[in-house]
């Protein structure tokens, strides 16, 4: 398949998808949904420049490490081994979990419902909704260090999920902004079904079919744990890799009961492939 890639007979996105099917995630499972990569950084321009090298998310690092300054963070917090964590590792939370899927497309059923569910039967503050690409964007990249959320596949396909149709009352933001579609970045013209199209063809564009590899290294393949990783700035919490433990050998009922909801709550690294 990988072959069949670099020969442009398979796109960018069926390969992905094709990735993170062998690597058990699933669109039936909230707690290991589809993983796709943050492409673009250019939510400001007017006009999308795909041939500008700037124009893209550096594919070579992981979420927590695109700017120079919260990169040194998460090393610091590696090294020093805060006093609240039980392991060394650079994050604590994690790029996919049922929580980040649900409020990506909280404004469709039944991820409304899940969502709810998950807040405790109602829906987040407002200020924490997903209201935003840009804003997202900059805090997963660079200003918040408890989000290094990646996307969805649906930021590829589907322009349904960025508008709310269905009339939600999702609240009210500190500022005044009442919530309703998301905010698209100036260059999708307030259209999601451009936002979708120039997103899709950032994904298929040259220089990411020359750096996706990069990528799927910290995501599915040897930058995702060990010295690799370590390395890379890419290590999480041990309980996220759900398949390096060994739960049928923990005889404390409290301890594994600790780690799966851990993982339910926060996510789960994919199986290597």
């Amino acid at each position: 398949c990988f072959l069949s890639l670099q020969k442009r007979e398979v796109s960018n996105f069926d390969y992905l998808m094709y990735l993170n099917t062998l690597a058990g995630r699933s669109y039936n499972d909230y707690m290991q949904y589809p993983v796709f990569p943050w492409v673009l950084a250019d939510y400001d321009s007017e006009t999308l420049n795909l041939t500008d090298p700037h124009t893209f998310r550096d594919l070579s690092k992981p979420m927590g490490a695109q700017t120079v300054e919260r990169k040194q963070k998460f090393i610091q917090r590696f090294n020093e081994v805060e006093k609240n964590l039980s392991a060394q590792c650079h994050y604590c939370t994690h790029y996919s979990s049922a929580i980040i899927v649900a409020s990506y497309l909280v404004r469709m059923e039944p991820f409304t419902q899940t969502f709810c569910s998950l807040q405790g039967g109602s829906f987040d503050v407002a200020d924490r909704m997903f209201h935003s690409v840009k804003s997202t964007w900059e805090s997963a990249s660079r200003d918040n260090m408890s989000d290094v959320r990646e996307l969805t596949p649906e930021f590829f396909y589907l322009p349904e999920f960025l508008t709310n149709a269905n009339h939600f009352e999702l609240g009210c933001m500190q500022d005044g902004t009442v919530l309703g579609d998301v905010q698209l970045p100036p260059w999708a013209d307030g259209d999601p079904h451009k936002f979708i199209f120039l997103n899709r063809q950032a994904l298929e564009s040259d220089y990411v079919s020359a750096h996706l590899h990069r990528w799927i290294d910290l995501i599915f393949g040897h930058k995702q744990h060990g010295s690799a990783a370590v390395e890379a700035v890419n290590t999480y919490h041990p309980y996220f890799y759900g398949d390096k433990m060994d739960l049928n050998n923990i005889k404390d009922p409290l301890i594994k009961s600790t780690i799966l909801g851990f993982i339910s709550n926060f996510g789960q690294i994919p199986k290597q492939v």
